[in-house]
């Protein structure tokens, strides 16, 4: 017999629909451990590498320690944990700021995974372990100056030369790129589009950290130069050939994204809920006001609908049914809704929601790149038209 609600009970305005009733206690446990991570190791100083622009690389061994990097892949030093954990830990660090998570993201979905899935023995030995305790620092080269949502058209080149390869090209926008230790790099071969692990000390390899970024700011973001880097013959990642590799490393990285951005929209939308209640205007809190309260249900609908919609996904993928359609529906949808709440929360702070003695305008800015990295808005709405038509609308 079920009980009756009591309907004195009150609602939790920061877990409206109870949404951690739906968490196993692994799943609370990682939670509350990253949450508590951010509390304490990010947000107090996030703001201030924000405005520097910097990403302090002493973090990645503290996120290692916590075994948060490469958490969702097994052996090799990850954790092993389920694809929804890896999301919930996705999304309590974009609460702290999009860097962090882009960070995590990049480490675990783009230069561990692609090795873990279809690198050899020895590169696996080599390089995840010390990627997993964050000792060593990975990046993933696809973009290129004239190759962003087409990268199979891709000018980066790799030639054989004897048994060695060597590869010439550009790639652009590559977080994590200046302070990597080792790159996933993909060039065009005679054979078609292969990976590469390239140790970022090779002669020839080049970071150029690109300044001036608005967004991402606590996040390095480089240019990668190759010219004449030459491998051994066993650089090559071996189990993949054509663009499979790289996009299936993409699907991996938009997952985590789909999180993350909810946590973005709770950090909002939480801060507008506490301006709110104790700013004071007319004589009263500005939440007692229609207008505000109206701004504020908009906020909560967003973030309870979305953070419902990337457990579901969670649970799909950990049942081995996730498609990356679902995916892209997921980033498109997710991202858009942050952008939504980040700017209802900015127009509820007033003047205080441009400053960084709140995080609102960090976190607006930062989803201004989400929602065109990882595949664009445009990319992912022609990928579910496709979806639902079986037409590809993409030429």
């Amino acid at each position: 017999m079920t009980t009756p609600l009591d309907p004195r009970r009150a609602n939790d305005p920061r877990d409206f629909l109870d949404l951690d009733a739906l968490l196993d206690e692994e799943e609370v446990a990682i939670q509350q451990t990253v949450r508590k991570f951010v509390q304490q190791q990010v947000l107090p100083d996030v703001g201030d590498w924000f405005d520097r622009g910097i990403f302090p690389r002493e973090l990645a061994t503290e996120m290692g320690s916590l075994g948060l990097l490469g958490m969702h892949l097994e052996g090799y030093g990850c954790a092993g944990t389920s694809g929804t954990s890896y999301g919930l830990a996705c999304l309590e660090l974009e609460a702290g700021d999009s860097g962090i998570r882009s960070f995590v993201s990049v480490q675990g979905s783009l230069a561990m995974f692609p090795i873990r899935a279809f690198g050899s023995e020895e590169q696996k030995e080599q390089w995840l372990p010390a990627m997993a305790s964050g000792e060593a620092i990975g990046c993933f080269g696809l973009t290129e100056p004239d190759s962003g949502s087409d990268p199979a058209s891709m000018r980066t080149v790799a030639k054989r030369d004897g048994t060695d390869w060597v590869l010439n090209g550009t790639k652009m926008w590559i977080t994590n790129g200046g302070i990597a230790d080792v790159a996933v790099v993909w060039a065009r071969t005679d054979d078609g589009v292969r990976g590469f692990v390239v140790p970022t000390d090779t002669p020839g390899f080049t970071a150029n950290t690109i300044h001036q970024k608005m967004s991402l700011r606590a996040s390095v973001t480089s240019e990668l130069v190759l010219e004449d880097v030459r491998l051994p013959a066993g650089a090559v990642l071996p189990g993949v050939e054509g663009m499979r590799g790289p996009l299936s490393c993409l699907n991996e990285a938009r997952y985590g994204i789909l999180f993350g951005a909810m946590g973005a929209a709770r950090a909002c939308y939480e801060a507008a809920l506490d301006y709110a209640t104790s700013r004071e205007q007319f004589g009263r809190p500005i939440g007692g006001f229609q207008l505000i309260q109206r701004k504020l249900v908009e906020m909560l609908v967003s973030v309870n609908r979305g953070t419902l919609l990337a457990l579901h996904l969670g649970r799909l993928k950990d049942q081995g049914r996730l498609t990356p359609a679902q995916v892209s529906m997921g980033k498109l949808d997710n991202v858009r809704q942050a952008m939504d709440v980040a700017r209802e929360a900015r127009n509820v702070l007033g003047a205080n929601g441009v400053t960084l003695e709140y995080p609102v305008i960090r976190h607006m800015n930062n989803l201004e790149a989400v929602y065109t990295y990882e595949g664009t808005n445009e990319i992912h709405t022609l990928t579910l038209g496709q979806a639902i038509t079986g037409i590809p609308a993409f030429r």
